[in-house]
């Protein structure tokens, strides 16, 4: 009977990296996914359960107008990639009021698709860190 070989030092520098690579895989599979534009996945909030000024805007968007700032329903960039990934232009913000504030606040609803009748609308109270889709 033999007595087993050591493995040879290319040996455990190839096993190394190969762990090496196998975790970072694991801990940068999170950063890839963001990187492909793929969307977190967002809690939803009904329109009745938004704030009363958020309400009083999706009846603006549906109707066209007017809005509180001049700014209302410039093209949404979606550069933090938290929502589906469609064509620029496709996402239009509008301003939430936040009373007590002294500029255009933190609030905004995002919608997608037509601006009149939008395919969807988010509601973001964080300056687009979280959003959640509004279920009307």
């Amino acid at each position: 009977m033999t007595a087993p070989r050591e493995p040879s030092s290319a040996a455990c520098a190839a096993r190394a990296a190969a762990g090496v690579a196998l975790a970072l895989a694991c801990l940068l599979a999170p950063c890839m996914a963001f990187a492909r534009g793929e969307p977190a996945s967002h809690a939803e909030v009904s329109a009745s359960a938004l704030p009363q000024q958020a309400q009083e805007v999706l009846a603006r968007v549906r109707a066209g107008g007017p809005f509180a700032y001049s700014r209302d329903g410039i093209v949404f960039g979606n550069r933090e990639r938290e929502l589906p990934a469609q064509k620029r232009g496709y996402y239009h913000e509008y301003t939430v009021q936040t009373p007590g504030a002294h500029d255009r606040g933190a609030r905004r609803v995002i919608c997608g698709g037509p601006k009149r009748n939008p395919d969807a609308c988010w509601y973001t109270s964080d300056h687009y860190a979280s959003f959640r889709r509004i279920r009307e």
